[in-house]
């Protein structure tokens, strides 16, 4: 704790020694002890609740941390399920669209001149068929 080394230590006995007297000087150094020991217990009293309350707050942070991993779960849960369903409607519609086995998708060409001579632009989205679908 505190840097003293044995030379200061004596001079401090050698000092304490000639203000206080020989009577008084055990006297002196039982309560200085005392004062010191309880001094030692408060600091430690003090650290040990610091690092319980450290480790309830590491706690507390570990159980949300969970419960957010938990609602992400159940959201992606959700999404996989949408998915799904959205797949399962759009999938008999792809049947019936003409596709090309070199690339694996097709464009839509079909209404091109309705929507050129609408003032539109064409679309020219890809559309992935059931064969090339991951």
């Amino acid at each position: 704790m505190f840097d003293i080394g044995f030379q200061e230590l004596l001079l401090i006995g050698v000092i304490s020694l000639l203000i206080m007297g020989p009577e008084r000087l055990p006297g002196a150094i039982r309560t200085s002890s005392l004062w010191i020991a309880r001094l030692r217990r408060s600091f430690q009293q003090i650290k040990s609740e610091i690092e319980r309350e450290v480790g309830a707050d590491e706690i507390r942070q570990q159980i949300h941390n969970e419960s957010i991993m938990k609602d992400l779960e159940k959201t992606k849960e959700a999404i996989q399920e949408q998915i799904q369903i959205v797949s399962d409607d759009i999938k008999p519609n792809f049947e019936h669209l003409p596709h090309d086995t070199n690339s694996g998708h097709t464009h839509s060409h079909t209404n091109s001149d309705a929507e050129h001579s609408s003032g539109e632009e064409p679309d020219d989205t890809s559309v992935i068929t059931p064969e090339s679908k991951p």
